[in-house]
């Protein structure tokens, strides 16, 4: 009976509502009287009451004055309620006119006294949770300040106010807004904010800010001797903490939404690799932008239950592109107007130890894929390639830069065949964040391979958009490269975690692993070509002949031991250096083209 439900609730507000209008009722007979009330008029009182009670209750039931949560109890519930006091009255004032008679002798001054007491009594009854939560209940609570004034500022106000999320907030951060105020709240400037506020503990931050804004913030606060940052999303949901993606993230400003929309709504896609981390991305967003039917390929059985978990309606298929008996009969039923090639083997190491596997998978599994897309004339297919196929250093890189080849080279009749090539993605099942978060956690050591090794990285939401955005303005044979910014020293990145963490650990350097390089490289030289599009370039061609491209697939494929598949990835692609022991053959030059690639 006293556990608080919606009923409970009303039940409590109906009767103390019922209970205030008796007090309300005789004080203000009591005041209109000077406080002897001639024994004449208690004769109406009782009527005065049941009429009045009768009127309050229905009209707050009718304006939803029984159906809220207490705490939240903000203006707009607020507004109801006047109006349902107002209304009431009106209500009550029509039936005494009309039974005039019934009710005599009643003061009509008591009436109006009454209804201003009871929008006090009644009105202070339902505010006063929330009144004592702001004002007495915020004993354990953090210090807080707001950064930025937004549309979700005052909704994150409200909700700290009302004991949400354990925080008090003390002073809203902006520069355009400084001197006024939101709900007593102070704004200040960002430097008199860090001037004067140095007891606030932690930092909530509001509005949106580019990761080098953000980066200069979190530095400052972080000196300022805040060791609490959280992100804000949207009202009343549980505030995100600060993590490293929200530093590294590029979010490219030429996004072309509807572009991909247009090329994807009412589309049947195939993705191959969907269980993986841009595969199951690329569900997401084709489900996002419409498209009619997708189609989800995927090898491992866990991977694409998983992803059925997440997509019920989605058309989910245990299938090994290696196996052209497999994947043909899926092509041919299904007619897609789109392939998604995502399915390979992406892992450096792994890779090396298992050359045959990863050139089984990676270039037969595309060789399938692209030469039953031309069969069957789907008119789009799209290769995900990776920075680590331009001057590769590794099996994996080699085998995708002979999958770029193949691309550019078989003849394609109606099918627009382009590959998209970008670096790391943050947070994907190979990254090395999630291992950096858990090695801090644990206490460390971080595991670095070397001093000075440099990575890109994107998120892959952004990376995803951005391969369909490519995808839309292939008119055939064009390598496409997301711009990833500038590359991000791996040990920089390291220190950078353990400082939002609030955790510093020991960093290990273990050498790099084999097939490893320091830099990664996007872009070979003086062959980059810009789109219309900011984000995205374009690799020139590479023409051979396919006959002789095709027989020495066939050798690489053919291949059995580790030496036979070096020497026949060499014979395709020339500006392939093997690196087994984790040798690195980078210089200063290859830094500096890095750099360029960059910014080019």
């Amino acid at each position: 009976m006293l556990k608080a439900t919606t009923r409970t609730r009303a039940l409590f507000f109906l009767f103390f509502d019922a209970l205030l209008s008796f007090i309300s009722l005789l004080l203000a007979y009591a005041l209109r009287f000077n406080f002897h009330i001639p024994a004449i008029f208690f004769h109406s009182f009782w009527k005065i009451y049941l009429l009045l009670a009768a009127s309050k209750i229905l009209f707050l039931y009718l304006f939803k004055q029984y159906h809220f949560t207490w705490r939240y109890y903000g203006l707009s519930e607020a507004k109801r309620f006047f109006a349902a006091i107002l209304a009431a009255y009106t209500f009550a004032a029509l039936i005494l006119w009309l039974f005039y008679d019934f009710f005599i002798l009643f003061p009509r001054s008591a009436i109006i006294i009454d209804m201003i007491l009871s929008l006090i009594f009644l009105g202070g009854l339902r505010i006063a949770k929330r009144v004592y939560i702001e004002s007495f209940a915020k004993k354990g609570f953090k210090s807080a300040a707001i950064y930025g004034v937004t549309h979700r500022t005052k909704h994150l106000i409200d909700s700290f106010l009302s004991g949400d999320f354990g925080y008090k907030p003390e002073v809203v951060v902006d520069d355009e807004r400084a001197g006024s105020f939101i709900n007593n709240i102070p704004i200040v400037a960002t430097k008199d904010f860090f001037d004067r506020f140095h007891h606030i503990e932690a930092l909530i931050v509001a509005k949106e800010l580019e990761p080098k804004a953000l980066d200069d913030l979190t530095k400052r606060a972080k000196k300022g001797g805040i060791k609490e940052i959280k992100i804000a999303t949207l009202t009343k949901e549980e505030l995100k903490d600060l993590d490293i993606e929200d530093l590294l993230a590029r979010k490219p400003k030429d996004l072309d939404r509807a572009a991909i929309e247009k090329f994807v709504k009412n589309k049947k896609v195939l993705i191959t690799g969907a269980g993986g981390s841009i595969g199951s991305e690329l569900v997401r967003q084709c489900k996002e932008y419409g498209a009619q039917h997708i189609i989800a390929v995927e090898m491992s059985e866990f991977a694409l239950y998983t992803l059925t978990q997440r997509f019920e309606d989605i058309d989910a298929r245990l299938c090994d592109v290696t196996d052209r008996n497999q994947i043909e009969p899926i092509i041919a039923q299904t007619h897609p107007d789109i392939i998604l090639h995502a399915a390979a083997y992406k892992h450096v190491p792994l890779a090396e130890r298992n050359p045959k596997a990863t050139v089984k998978n990676n270039v037969l599994g595309t060789k399938n894929v692209l030469d039953l897309a031309i069969k069957y004339h789907v008119p789009h297919c799209i290769l995900i390639s990776t920075d680590k196929a331009v001057n590769p250093t590794n099996i994996m890189g080699a085998t995708k830069r002979v999958c770029e080849l193949y691309a550019q080279n078989i003849p394609n009749g109606s099918t627009i065949i382009a590959a998209v090539r970008f670096g790391n993605v943050l947070g994907s099942s190979g990254s090395v964040i999630p291992k950096f978060k858990e090695q801090i956690k644990k206490g460390g050591p971080v595991t670095v391979t070397h001093p000075e090794v440099m990575r890109y990285f994107m998120l892959t939401s952004e990376a995803c958009q951005l391969v369909l955005q490519a995808a839309t303005i292939a008119k055939g044979r064009e390598i496409f490269i997301l711009d990833m910014g500038k590359p991000v020293r791996i040990v920089d990145l390291a220190k950078k975690m353990m400082e939002l963490y609030n955790k510093e650990v020991p960093i290990a350097f273990i050498g790099l692993r084999p097939g490893e390089k320091l830099y990664e490289e996007l872009l070979l030289e003086g062959v980059e070509e810009k789109t219309k599009y900011q984000s995205i370039y374009i690799a020139h061609a590479t023409p051979m002949d396919f006959a002789t491209l095709a027989q020495k697939i066939a050798t690489l494929l053919q291949a059995d031991t580790p030496a036979e598949i070096v020497a026949a990835l060499k014979a395709l692609v020339p500006e392939f250096h093997h690196t087994p022991a984790g040798q690195t053959r980078a210089s200063s030059h290859n830094a500096s083209r890095a750099s360029r690639s960059a910014h080019t």
